[in-house]
């Protein structure tokens, strides 16, 4: 296991041994679960909204007056402003302290969530969603760094499976919850249920959340931010999102469009990594990836959250463009995913404690392989919603095992004063993952369906003896009530229509066959880890 230096910490202030006594000896005045269940539940209403608007992106466009593909924007511009304040949190809380910035972030994200449900044009709910995202993007880390710290070594395991719930669970249940509201009110609705809970959590944080003694903050460090490093990760946000969204409608690198945009962000990654490590405050702390633990860690957490995210996509995205289902009845597919994770997840946490982190993420990418090969298999245009629940059921139940255990394992060797760095790099990671995915996965089912397309075309041919039959067949059938005349275009323009989603879902099957391969090439990443001693909690290492 790799011993921590002051590296770790180079943002940071010296950790005196005085603070190291403290931060060891310190604990929460109330009881640490109540701290857990309060800032969960400001995660849960945050997390929720990387995916409650999924189903109802069609009924956004439709209102706002936009194509399918701009709505998807929706989504990716939430994540990408997530993911740019993610970073941030460690320097937030050396000017105003931990608890104020995730108070502040509530009040960002609570009022954010009313502006974007008044929202009367896409650039306007666009623009609330990326205020919207950014104060989301302090609440995941700074509820991470807060359990890390109300819990013990022993005891973290247990407790991130409480946030692994959150992470897992909301994601899972936003569709059904995002298509109930959009059929029986508006998707307005989806982000004005956020105020309230919104208001509880600021109200619960203030009485219960406490800082630990060893976090110091002062109001001279609001001068101290890393402002070109702030510059350089959202220039290469930007221009990765914008690149990924606008690729295929765009033909990708052919168009000159998406190349300034693979160049900008390829420029502003290399420029960002080189300031980063020189700079004496960054607001990435790249020295953590000296240490292999993390470096692996933040790689895992990369593909967890794009299968992640994109799985919450293509699926109800799947139902309601081939085989017809409402929001609502989209949503619900999703559903039992959800209620099968209440149970996994804790005997995730619990199996922490008795197991090396690095088994059980191999046994997780190794269940992610193999039932993602199981739903390539067996998706069809015939599949009933029991079988689609079955199927969501596969593609989320490996996800307890892997969250779990990358999130505890990152820690391993690691300082507690670099907390706040390491979850929001985690989250971080999690993010631009599920953003990636988001697009690329959809991009590729559009382009494997049009190589299928063309594929199946080749049998709609008139010296086909198969198709001929077909469509004497069809035209006879049709003749019955249409009349010989258009009889014959009706049965062409349904065998069109068939072959049409035949090829979209085989489209959406190559995405799964990838989704498989990417996961079981993670299975050896894994035993890079360092094997813990189980119950150990990566116990962190006092800096010298």
């Amino acid at each position: 296991m790799a011993t921590a230096t002051a590296e770790p910490a180079a943002s940071a202030s010296p950790v005196t041994p005085e603070q190291q006594k403290a931060a060891a000896a310190w604990k929460p005045r109330v009881n640490p679960w109540i701290i857990a269940a309060t800032v969960a539940l400001a995660a849960f209403m945050e997390v929720l909204d990387t995916s409650i608007a999924n189903v109802a992106l069609p009924h956004i466009a439709g209102d706002l007056g936009a194509s399918t593909d701009e709505s998807t924007w929706v989504l990716t511009s939430y994540l990408v402003a997530n993911a740019i304040v993610l970073p941030l949190g460690g320097w937030a809380s050396s000017v105003i302290g931990r608890k104020n910035f995730f108070r502040l972030c509530l009040v960002i994200f609570t009022v954010s969530s009313f502006l974007c449900g008044i929202s009367w044009s896409l650039p306007i709910l666009l623009l609330c969603r990326v205020f919207q995202g950014a104060g989301g993007g302090g609440l995941q880390p700074m509820a991470q760094a807060i359990m890390a710290d109300s819990f013990d070594a022993k005891q973290r395991g247990l407790a991130f499976s409480l946030y692994g719930i959150v992470a897992v669970l909301a994601p899972s249940i936003g569709p059904t919850l995002g298509g109930w509201i959009t059929d029986n009110y508006s998707w307005h609705w989806i982000f004005y249920i956020n105020v309230p809970v919104g208001i509880l959590a600021l109200i619960l944080t203030t009485r219960l959340v406490e800082d630990p003694p060893y976090m110091k903050h002062d109001r001279a460090n609001l001068f101290r931010l890393d402002f070109v490093g702030l510059g350089f990760l959202s220039l290469a946000m930007a221009a990765m999102q914008i690149g990924l969204d606008k690729g295929e409608e765009l033909n990708w690198f052919s168009n000159n469009w998406i190349v300034l945009c693979a160049v900008t962000f390829g420029l502003s990654m290399i420029a960002l990594v080189w300031w980063e490590w020189r700079v004496k405050n960054p607001i990435m702390n790249l020295r953590l990836f000296k240490f292999k633990n993390f470096a692996v860690c933040f790689l895992l957490m990369l593909l967890i959250g794009g299968v992640l995210n994109s799985s919450t996509v293509l699926q109800p995205q799947f139902l309601q463009a081939q085989l017809g289902y409402t929001a609502t009845n989209a949503g619900i597919s999703l559903s039992l995913g959800g209620l099968v994770l209440l149970f996994i997840m804790p005997v995730a946490g619990i199996l922490l404690g008795k197991v090396p982190a690095r088994n059980l993420i191999a046994m997780g990418f190794a269940m992610f392989c193999g039932f993602y090969l199981y739903v390539a298999h067996h998706l069809d245009t015939d599949i009933s919603i029991g079988t689609a629940s079955f199927l969501r059921v596969l593609q989320v139940a490996p996800i307890p095992f892997l969250f779990i255990s990358v999130t505890t394992a990152a820690y391993f060797g690691l300082p507690r004063e670099a907390s706040n760095q390491i979850s929001g790099l985690i989250n971080f990671a999690r993010n631009v993952g599920g953003s990636i995915l988001i697009s690329l996965t959809n991009a590729e089912v559009t382009q494997r369906s049009l190589f299928h397309q063309a594929r199946l075309q080749n049998y709609m041919s008139s010296v086909d003896p198969n198709y001929l039959s077909y469509i004497r067949n069809m035209t006879s059938y049709l003749g019955r009530s249409l009349g010989p005349g258009a009889a014959q275009g009706a049965a062409a323009g349904q065998v069109y229509q068939q072959l049409n989603a035949q090829a979209q879902t085989l489209g959406y099957i190559d995405v799964y066959w990838m989704i498989a391969i990417a996961t079981g090439c993670m299975i050896p990443l894994a035993f890079l880890l360092d094997k813990n001693k189980p119950g150990g909690g990566g116990e962190a290492v006092a800096v010298h």
